[in-house]
């Protein structure tokens, strides 16, 4: 993990936002963004990484974490990050694509989202999903 004041500052909030949640596994939910953010090689993705799910998954907004001081960078990138359920979820991935900071973010995610091993059970919606994050994998590498 990259430790900046900037980093730092999104570690607090990242913990903040999440703390009460669990994922679909039923493991607190602030191991998957620090997961992420170990893998990141600079101080914008780290940030993005652990901020990746916060205006998708809890009350914060973009002009939330604008307000905070967090760089425009940063903002774009969780623009794209956060998914629209009105947008058909592979032109979601092909819209983030051309946004390095937001890529490096997302095929981090899709790759511990595909960890099957993480499951207890593995069910026929986590097979789906897997394979849904496989196309969208293929899409952000080519």
């Amino acid at each position: 993990m990259i430790y900046t004041p900037l980093t730092k500052k999104a570690l607090k909030l990242c913990f903040e936002a999440h703390k009460d949640q669990t994922d679909k596994t039923g493991l607190p939910y602030i191991f998957h963004p620090f997961h992420l953010a170990e893998q990141m090689k600079d101080e914008y993705t780290t940030v993005t990484a652990l901020l990746h799910d916060v205006v998708e998954d809890t009350d914060y907004t973009l002009k939330d974490l604008q307000n905070m001081g967090y760089p425009d960078e940063v903002i774009t990138a969780l623009s794209l990050l956060t998914h629209d359920d009105g947008l058909e979820y592979m032109d979601y991935v092909r819209r983030l694509k051309n946004n390095p900071i937001a890529r490096a973010v997302k095929l981090a995610d899709l790759k511990h989202n595909s960890d099957l091993s993480r499951y207890d059970t593995i069910d026929g919606n986590a097979i789906k999903r897997t394979a849904k994050y496989k196309q969208a994998i293929e899409i952000l590498s080519l």
